[in-house]
């Protein structure tokens, strides 16, 4: 397992750390994970000082993680876990969670859908550290409103619509049945 050092991005402290070798193939995995971290700080509600970590794991290590946090013995693409909020001293870093996304799970889902893994990479970094920020997509609604944000993040990162073309997804299923 390696740690990368903690960065401070726009008032946000990035801890990421690599807890497979699979990682390894991709050299700019963490330079992705702190670009989409602070372009989702900027675009999001997020506080002034922030803590949050980022785990890039395998398979087998996010499928255990389901079973056991979520009841779902399945690998996912990306886990997030907000921390409690616990009131700190003014001015002390709020400690957002922490993020974890599977290797081979982002890496067969970019290949089925045509993305680059770069692209996907930062997708599931942004989405993940917008659940830490309290959104959600459990209703078509909360899902139209996650995913706009998505695209504004990702648009300043110069990555297209990751929802372009998705007619079965929740929220663009209600955006044409409601457009308003």
């Amino acid at each position: 397992m390696t740690t990368a050092a903690p960065r401070l991005d726009a008032g946000l402290d990035i801890d990421v750390v690599l807890q497979s070798a699979v990682w390894e193939q991709q050299g700019d995995a963490e330079t992705i994970v702190r670009d989409a971290l602070a372009a989702a700080a900027a675009c999001a509600d997020c506080p002034a000082f922030a803590e949050v970590v980022v785990a890039l794991s395998a398979d087998a290590a996010v499928q255990q993680l389901n079973r056991d946090w979520r009841g779902r013995d399945a690998p996912t693409n990306v886990l997030s876990f907000p921390a409690a909020r616990i009131p700190g001293p003014a001015g002390a870093p709020q400690v957002l969670g922490d993020i974890v996304i599977a290797y081979e799970t982002l890496a067969r889902e970019a290949q089925a859908e045509g993305k680059p893994f770069a692209h996907h990479l930062a997708h599931l970094t942004v989405h993940g550290f917008l659940h830490l920020l309290g959104h959600d997509h459990e209703t078509d609604a909360e899902a139209a409103a996650m995913e706009d944000l998505e695209r504004v993040i990702l648009q300043r990162l110069g990555i297209p619509d990751p929802y372009a073309g998705s007619g079965d997804a929740p929220a663009a299923a209600a955006r044409a049945i409601n457009p308003a």
